[in-house]
């Protein structure tokens, strides 16, 4: 099964009155010929029994190189955020999510059904050090970038892209990168790093401002070389003790003998040893 990202602008893209949305094919290894035509249903859900959700749907032809659909304007802010309006409830936003496929090209190496019917996902904010807010649901990552926006309102006015899948695909790499550093030095290895250091590249040439992260970045990579610097540390000192419980043994086998030595000298002869 392909994994698929929702991507929300939670401030608009490229516009400041409405929800931007987009479905977002988020597998990096499809074959190149890989094609899905496909409709796509996707729905704000209103909360309040008998009022009407927000449905939009279109058609795609998804590939390896267009991975990404939606709309710049999905619903307006004034409608979504409307008192009682019933599709934000307890700081809670459901979006249901549609996929019917049309007709598959190339196949992966798991066979994918037809149609996928995605479950309703919740939309519930988890804020995060440096700012995104991310929330996982029914094998869908939703990522939630007003945060960013809000902190580092600077970030990208220097961004070229102009095409709209351009900018989509950058915002997943920052996104993915930003979530990539969330994770424990346990977590990551090495490679995890350097792809997070060329990923910060990509973003850095495409006209991102991301000194904020790139700090970020400098402190997990820190944390790293403690974290194995303390691992070879540890295992020094494993082995140290090993041989110092060794030689414990071996001086504990010689003291025993030894009482052994003065528990026999001390014994006294008795009458029958002399007559």
């Amino acid at each position: 099964m392909v994994r698929k990202t929702l991507l929300l602008f939670c401030n608009g893209n490229r516009q400041d009155d409405s929800l931007s949305l987009y479905l977002v094919v988020a597998d990096d290894d499809l074959p190149s010929g890989w094609t899905r035509h496909a409709k796509v249903f996707i729905t704000i859900v209103n909360q309040i029994p008998g009022n009407v959700s927000r449905q939009r749907a279109y058609k795609v032809n998804a590939s390896k190189y267009e991975p990404d659909w939606g709309f710049t304007s999905f619903i307006p802010f004034s409608e979504l955020r409307a008192k009682n309006a019933g599709f934000i409830v307890n700081e809670e936003v459901i979006i249901d999510v549609e996929v019917e496929v049309l007709e598959v090209v190339g196949e992966l190496e798991v066979p994918e059904k037809s149609e996928e019917a995605i479950q309703p996902l919740t939309l519930t904010k988890t804020t995060l050090d440096d700012g995104c807010d991310l929330v996982d649901a029914n094998g869908f990552q939703v990522k939630l970038v007003s945060r960013i926006f809000e902190k580092h309102p600077d970030i990208a006015l220097e961004f070229r892209a102009k095409n709209q899948h351009l900018r989509t695909a950058c915002m997943t790499v920052l996104l993915s990168l930003i979530e990539t550093l969330c994770q424990s030095p346990q977590e990551l290895s090495i490679e995890d790093l350097v792809e997070a250091q060329n990923a910060l590249a990509h973003v850095k040439d495409a006209g991102f401002k991301v000194d904020w992260l790139e700090k970020k970045l400098e402190e997990v990579k820190e944390k790293k070389e403690e974290e194995q610097t303390g691992l070879a540390r540890m295992q020094e000192l494993e082995e140290e003790l090993k041989d110092l419980q060794q030689k414990c043994s071996e001086i504990e086998a010689l003291l025993e003998k030894e009482k052994a030595k003065v528990s026999a000298a001390r014994t006294h002869l008795t009458l029958d040893e002399f007559i």
